[in-house]
């Protein structure tokens, strides 16, 4: 294992998260303005749970095709542009679900003839699934409901357990994972569906333990640091680097069976509802460790900044080695070695060794007086 690795895992890398803040906003900021404007221009693909409309499901084991039912709707003068049509597989089984808009009654019983004598089975045997757009309208109400009160009693619980600064950082770096995974859907026009939304809260509960995991080390280590003359950024930095690994192995360990149902239980299996699931999980996840590093701890830091406490230390970052060194002392550089190490120059991404002992102290050492004899 090469010594770049060894510091990854150990938590001894002293990457300078907290300088690189901006770089984290801008992109979080490019992406949210993509989602608002898709919102506005295209909004998003609602399933026929939360905008009404009928489903006819039967099964076709190969009588029928995407194509063939797109002809029935054309013909029954239906907008087969707008239709959802999708071939479900399990084993021998193959079966077809057709999701349209809310239509007349008698173009209803007409495309379910059509699709019966296509099939040759009865038309009985061709299910109808009607859902009103009242109780799609429910749906949509209770889940920003359960949303908001969802993103209240974490923020209580935040501020109790930590402080509310904490939970400011928490409920920003929330309200930017569902912002994205959001217009992740809008701009590509996956179809949301209830599984979505359980996706949606599960993505919620991720991000927050990857934000915890990240809080609960800066408490701990303003807690070490507490009679150190050290600036809130530091200790957000070194908390960030020491916890890196551990946010990316949850962050991998979590995605590999996300990517399993994506890839295996939709694409091999042909089970297309656990693709609405699995590509929510993804987006998710994936910006929830990223907001845990680039928005939920730069906006603890930032807000911290301004405090009684850290104000007149604010804007001074340690890096390199003076960062290595508050990390394994527990005390800031003196000026004499913070001199020494600044003029040899040092990479903020690439951690340096230690300065020597003769570095960090004020004065060079008093040589021996030998003893007399």
């Amino acid at each position: 294992m090469s010594g770049r690795w060894q510091r990854l895992y150990r938590g001894e890398t002293t990457i300078n998260f907290f300088g690189r803040r901006n770089l984290g906003f801008f992109v979080s900021g490019a992406l949210l303005l993509i989602t608002v404007i898709s919102l506005f221009a295209q909004g998003l693909n609602l399933g026929i749970d939360f905008k009404g409309g009928v489903a006819f499901e039967m099964a076709v084991n190969g009588k029928i095709t995407v194509e063939d039912a797109r002809t029935i709707l054309e013909e029954n003068k239906v907008e087969a542009a707008s239709a959802k049509i999708q071939t479900l597989s399990s084993g021998a089984d193959e079966r077809i679900r057709i999701q349209l808009e809310v239509v007349d009654v008698k173009v209803e019983e007409a495309i379910r003839e059509d699709l019966a004598t296509k099939v040759g089975i009865k038309s009985a045997d061709v299910s109808i699934e009607k859902v009103s757009a009242t109780w799609g309208r429910g749906i949509t109400r209770d889940a920003v409901q359960a949303l908001l009160i969802f993103l209240v009693l974490v923020s209580l619980f935040i501020a109790w357990r930590f402080e509310s600064r904490m939970a400011a950082g928490a409920l920003a770096a929330v309200v930017h994972d569902v912002g994205i995974s959001v217009g992740v859907y809008s701009v590509t026009g996956l179809e949301v569906t209830p599984a979505t939304v359980v996706a949606f809260l599960t993505i919620l509960g991720f991000s927050l333990y990857d934000t915890i995991v990240v809080f609960d080390k800066v408490d701990e280590n303003q807690r070490r640091y507490a009679n150190v003359k050290i600036s809130y950024a530091d200790v957000v930095n070194i908390s960030m680097n020491q916890t890196l690994m551990r946010s990316l192995n949850t962050t991998i360990a979590a995605v590999l069976p996300v990517l399993s149902l994506l890839v295996l239980g939709s694409g091999v299996f042909g089970a297309v509802a656990l693709q609405e699931f699995a590509i929510a999980l993804l987006v998710g996840m994936a910006t929830g460790a990223y907001s845990s590093i680039f928005i939920a701890s730069p906006v603890l830091g930032i807000l911290k900044e301004r405090s009684a406490q850290y104000s007149s230390m604010r804007g001074q970052i340690s890096v390199g080695a003076e960062m290595a060194h508050v990390m394994s002392t527990g005390a800031p550089l003196s000026r004499r070695a913070r001199a020494a190490e600044s003029s040899v120059g040092t990479d903020a991404s690439v951690p340096a060794p230690v300065p020597a002992v003769e570095a960090i102290l004020s004065h060079p050492p008093r040589p021996r007086k030998k003893s007399r004899k």
